[in-house]
């Protein structure tokens, strides 16, 4: 799993009730753009994330011109 800087990473949720967790990765600390990333989950929390296979990146979106 690799990732940018200002990708999304989204943890799903892997009991049931249990929220959906997404940030933005704001630095990338692994070799090539792998594991692992500091998050600014959208609540403000940061956090060292190895994701797991409950996660996904989400690519930043590019402007449109």
């Amino acid at each position: 799993m690799n990732g940018k800087i200002g990708d999304r990473l989204h943890v799903h949720g892997n009991v049931v009730g249990q929220p959906d967790r997404t940030g933005e990765i704001i630095e990338v600390r692994g070799p090539d753009g792998g594991p692992p990333f500091l998050i600014r989950f959208d609540d403000g929390h940061e956090g060292l994330v190895y994701p797991g296979p409950d996660a996904v990146i989400e690519p930043r979106a590019k402007a449109s011109r």
